[in-house]
């Protein structure tokens, strides 16, 4: 069961973001600025679709490069489902906080509000905090070396992409997103 909920997480996680962007469209904002800024982000995509695949193989027993687990523990597993649980309810309040200012990378032309209310009065990263849970949840559910390596690479990028979006906020918002970033910590 545990392995079916690693699978589910995925699906419901890309289901909360894309539903989100459509709702958004639907309004006539585009939230889907992913790679824009820089071009080099569309090498994200393949490594996205495979380690989907390798949570999908482990789940389902397909042909998977390895099944080689760290931990055999049925506790362990159990807390890599609440963990996960934590990463998408962290996910569907960060979406739902945002508002009409959710962007899927940064959006220099249209940009919205800054958002400081909500799941943003406790960290001004939520959704890359509600990601590395859920990708730390698989981890512990599925414990294979590859999503380890993944967990780790996200980690990198997600920081990386923090430090990007940080920039831009503090050209774009001045001294309030000084003052927030004074009162709310980065990450947790």
């Amino acid at each position: 069961m545990q392995n079916y909920f690693g699978a589910l997480t995925i699906v419901l996680m890309i289901g909360m973001v894309l539903t989100r962007v459509l709702m958004m469209r639907r309004k006539g904002i585009e939230a889907m600025n992913f790679g824009k800024i820089d071009k080099t982000d569309f090498l994200i995509p393949p490594f996205a679709l495979f380690y989907f695949y390798c949570v999908f193989a482990a789940a389902f027993n397909w042909p998977s490069v390895s099944r080689q687990e760290f931990i055999h523990s049925g506790v362990i597993t159990w807390l890599g489902v609440i963990i996960c649980t934590a990463g998408l309810l962290g996910l569907l309040w960060s979406l739902v906080s945002f508002g009409l200012s959710f962007r899927v990378g940064i959006d220099a032309e249209h940009p919205d509000r800054l958002i400081t209310s909500g799941i943003f009065a406790y960290s001004r990263n939520p959704i890359y905090v509600a990601f590395a849970f859920i990708l730390l949840g698989q981890f512990l559910i599925f414990s294979n070396w590859i999503l380890l390596v993944y967990v780790l690479a996200a980690i990198w990028l997600f920081h990386r992409q923090v430090m990007r979006e940080e920039g831009y906020l503090k050209v774009h918002y001045g001294q309030g997103y000084a003052d927030y970033c004074q009162r709310v910590r980065r990450y947790l």
